[in-house]
C-alpha cells in the first residue's frame, strides 16, 4: 500500500505473518490460503495506491480486494479504480462491487484506455467495451463510448475525456455487482476499470 507521494505505507506477503493477523481473522475475511496477502488497518481520508505482484517476479491471475469494515462511519469509500491486460475473447478485466445498506447507491463506471497513453502508459485497449452485470452474470446494461448517455455522465462530472471510453451511470440497489471490460474489435491492450460512489457522503 502507497500513500498520494508514493511512499510505502505497509506491506503483506503471506496473511499469517501480518502483525494485524488476529483483526484480520476477527474481520471474517481472512483468505484460505496461507500464501495469500492480507492488511488490516485505520486509513485517514485520501488517496492510495495498492500494488499486487508475484513473489520473486511470478506471473499470474491476481485479485485484489478492500472492505470497509466500519459502515458506522459517516466517511466511505468514494472510488475503486484497478489496471489490468485485455486480450481477445473471454481474457478480459473484471471488477467486484458490492453494494451495502438497504438503500441503492448512486454510481459511476469507468472503462479507461485510449488516453491512458497520454499518462504514459504502453499499449493502452483503444476500443474498450464496459459491462455491468449482477450476481448471476446477467447483462444489465453495457456501454462501447460514454457519450451514448452523455447528459448523465457528464451532470456527475465524471466524463471520460476520449469519446471511445466507456462509462455508465446507475442507481445499484444493495448487491453484488461486476463490471467486465472487453475488447470491441479483438484487439488487446492495457485499461483501467473505475467504479465510484457519487455522493459518499449519503
Amino acid at each position: 500500500v502507497h500513500g498520494s507521494s508514493g511512499e510505502l505505507l505497509a506491506t503483506n506477503d503471506n496473511w499469517g505473518d501480518a502483525t494485524t493477523k488476529q483483526e484480520i481473522i476477527k474481520s471474517g475475511l481472512a483468505p484460505a490460503n496461507e500464501s495469500e496477502s492480507a492488511l488490516w488497518g485505520t486509513i485517514n481520508p485520501g488517496t492510495y495506491t495498492v500494488v499486487l505482484r508475484g513473489k520473486r517476479n511470478a506471473t499470474g491471475i491476481g485479485l485484489f480486494e478492500v472492505y470497509d469494515l466500519d459502515q458506522a462511519l459517516p466517511q466511505r469509500l468514494a472510488n475503486v479504480s484497478t489496471r489490468g491486460h485485455v486480450d481477445s475473447g473471454d481474457n478480459v478485466v473484471i471488477a467486484g462491487v458490492i453494494i451495502m445498506g438497504s438503500k441503492p447507491v448512486q454510481t459511476v463506471l469507468r472503462a479507461i484506455g485510449p488516453s491512458l497513453a497520454g499518462a504514459g502508459v504502453q499499449n493502452p485497449l483503444e476500443d474498450p467495451l464496459l459491462e455491468l452485470r449482477d450476481s448471476n452474470g446477467g447483462l444489465i446494461t453495457s456501454n462501447g463510448s460514454w457519450q451514448e448517455h452523455q447528459a448523465e455522465i457528464a451532470a456527475t462530472s465524471l466524463a471520460p475525456t476520449d469519446p471511445r471510453e466507456c462509462a455508465i451511470a446507475a442507481w445499484l440497489y444493495p448487491g453484488n455487482y461486476s463490471a467486465v471490460v472487453r475488447s470491441q474489435n479483438g484487439a488487446s491492450g492495457v485499461v483501467v476499470v473505475e467504479a465510484y460512489h457519487v455522493n459518499p457522503g449519503q
